[in-house]
């Protein structure tokens, strides 16, 4: 199958980096981040991301960003996307530079995969910090992978993060064909409120099928997965196939991630709440309790 054949290809090329018990992660995807127009479907969530992102620099986690960080079919310059969401750039550049972050790309920023290596110009990448009057680039220090696998250094057990395009066979070998499609049709449309109903975010029936191939590979080859794609959270019960899948920065309600600390697995929202006395605040919540590790790696 297609599907299978392509998600074992990225792992088999996947660069292993190691984590233990005392490890703290913290894995997002899916912000779609934009130029700040009506089709910019991060911005309502931007304050929400950044207040999370904030509280995980400050208490050293590492950032892994499961692909389509930055919406590159409906927006062809990523200049524009970094003039707009500055802020959050500055503080992804303060994760490259203390060594606590990695990407991954998706379908919708697919263009990263030329930076695969360090050595790549990326003059796309960078902006002007207004601090001190210095251009920055915002991908110089670190690699853009098509996925990664995060190895234990005591048991050696090992799980993939991938964003999960490649078991969505339009939006991975006619990539192309769909951003044409995004950008030149269904933009205009979203501008007017109108959705693209064939999108894997916003049609159930393609989530469903796309996680059941995920969950058919991760039982083929007994490998623990956390992707992206759907938008579609998922968190397994233990002695279940274990597919994980960190949902997305632009729901409704907030944005969702997945965490990885003290040798255990959680799911968490992050949401605006309000106070008893009516003040506005950033706060999280865990969607599913934190669970050990190990118990996935049975």
């Amino acid at each position: 199958m297609y599907e299978f054949k392509r998600l074992s290809e990225v792992f088999e090329a996947s660069e292993e980096i190691p984590f233990d018990d005392f490890s703290k992660i913290i894995i997002m995807s899916d912000c779609h981040r934009g130029d700040g127009s009506w089709a910019d479907n991060f911005s309502k969530n931007k304050n929400i991301y950044y207040a999370a992102l904030t509280y995980y620099y400050r208490n050293n986690y590492t950032y892994i960003e499961l692909g389509d960080g930055d919406e590159l079919w409906e927006n062809d310059n990523i200049c524009d996307i970094i003039s707009e969401h500055k802020d959050v750039f500055s503080l992804l550049v303060k994760f490259i530079d203390d060594g606590r972050a990695h990407f991954i790309y998706g379908n919708h920023d697919i263009e990263k995969r030329k930076y695969a290596s360090r050595s790549v110009k990326r003059r796309g990448y960078r902006y002007l910090d207004e601090s001190d009057k210095r251009i920055i680039n915002a991908f110089l220090k670190t690699k853009v992978h098509e996925g990664i696998i995060l190895r234990h250094r005591v048991t050696g057990d090992k799980i993939f993060l991938v964003h999960g395009h490649q078991a969505d066979f339009p939006n991975d070998m006619l990539w192309m064909v769909s951003r044409f499609l995004v950008r030149y049709f269904w933009r205009p449309l979203e501008l007017i409120g109108i959705r693209d109903p064939n999108s894997a975010s916003k049609n159930d029936r393609k989530k469903t099928t796309i996680a059941n191939k995920m969950v058919d590979w991760v039982k083929v080859n007994n490998q623990m997965i956390i992707a992206g794609h759907t938008h579609r959270a998922a968190f397994p019960e233990v002695g279940c196939p274990p597919y994980f899948n960190d949902g997305c920065c632009v729901h409704p309600y907030g944005i969702t991630g997945i965490e990885i600390a003290s040798g255990k697995i959680a799911l968490v929202k992050w949401s605006v709440k309000t106070k008893e006395d009516g003040t506005l605040y950033v706060g999280r919540d865990e969607m599913e309790k934190p669970v050990k590790l190990k118990e996935f790696f049975k």
